[in-house]
């Protein structure tokens, strides 16, 4: 990467032991192509859109530590405190997972999985409005298909960093996209209707989506989002976990969960909705946790040993 010009802050955030720095870097480095993010080695580079202006976020883990630099496009007064809250809040470092671990060791099943997966956290999106978006683009497609449709929404978007990167686009930018350039990327009628309301209300300040981050209790969140077309239980669960870090989101109707969930029981059939429901509601307020672990769980993992 080039060197940039620009507004540069920084910071060094101490890391739990046991940190799980492989777990952030798969999760943001999952589209290979590099157009907005690169991971090489033990860092990361994201291009992200801070407060209007495009901006490349790197951090580095190195014993111990998260290196974190945000560099932006122009000079600005970007407030420096907000950058060591982005870097905990991506990497989970908010999220109580000891009490978890510390309530479910001694499960017969889920025991085991907490002992092979200790310290596992759930790395989030960069925005909730970018948790959001992704939860959309993925609904009811492969993940190939998903990526695949989030490297032209933010091709045509058309942010990008000095460095290179492109930026994944704000709500703004989003907001100025057509339904016609949302077809061309990949995305259903319904999905491209569904995107450019949020777009829209996401800029108006309709659902204020940043200052929910504080402000708003996860149920007065799910049910203002599924108030908008397009956008259902799973969706919502999905953005709370990715883009606010609520733990204890219902993942149910997650296909991957109930894939896993069978594995992990020893079912020869497949796990219905329903059963993977009340199967997890004995977890809560970690159910959402709770399928982060299933999720990360190996094909070849047994409960058994």
């Amino acid at each position: 990467m080039r060197p940039d010009t620009g507004t540069r802050l920084s910071c060094t955030v101490a890391l739990p032991d046991g940190f799980r720095a492989d777990a952030v870097l798969d999760f943001h480095g999952r589209d290979h192509s590099g157009l907005a993010e690169r991971v090489h080695q033990r860092s990361l580079h994201k291009g992200l859109m801070w407060e209007g202006r495009p901006a490349c976020l790197s951090v580095r883990f190195d014993a111990g530590l998260a290196h974190a630099q945000l560099t932006l496009d122009g000079v600005t007064d970007a407030d420096p405190q907000a950058l060591p809250c982005l870097v905990r809040h991506m990497l989970g470092l908010t999220q109580p997972i000891e009490a978890f671990e510390s309530a479910h060791r001694a499960h017969p099943q889920i025991g085991p999985l907490i002992a092979r997966q200790s310290g596992l956290r759930v790395p989030l999106s960069a925005s909730p409005f970018e948790a959001l978006t992704w939860a959309i683009t993925g609904q009811q497609i492969s993940l190939g298909a998903a990526l695949s449709i989030r490297r032209k929404l933010i091709e045509a978007a058309g942010m990008r960093h000095s460095s290179g990167l492109a930026c994944y686009p704000d709500a703004q930018a989003v907001a100025m996209l057509s339904a016609a350039s949302l077809h061309q990327a990949g995305f259903s009628r319904a999905k491209a209707q569904t995107l450019m309301v949020l777009g829209r209300d996401v800029a108006t300040g309709h659902l204020p989506l940043p200052a929910w981050t504080t402000a708003a209790p996860a149920e007065q969140i799910r049910e203002q989002l599924l108030r908008v077309g397009g956008i259902g239980p799973w969706t919502v669960d999905y953005t709370l976990l990715r883009g606010y870090g609520w733990l204890d989101g219902s993942l149910h109707g997650d296909a991957a969960v109930r894939r896993k969930l069978q594995r992990l029981l020893g079912q020869t059939t497949k796990l219905t909705d329903d059963f993977t429901r009340r199967w997890l509601a004995e977890f809560s307020p970690w159910r959402a946790l709770l399928a982060a672990h299933l999720w990360a769980m190996p094909d070849d993992f047994s409960a058994a040993g």
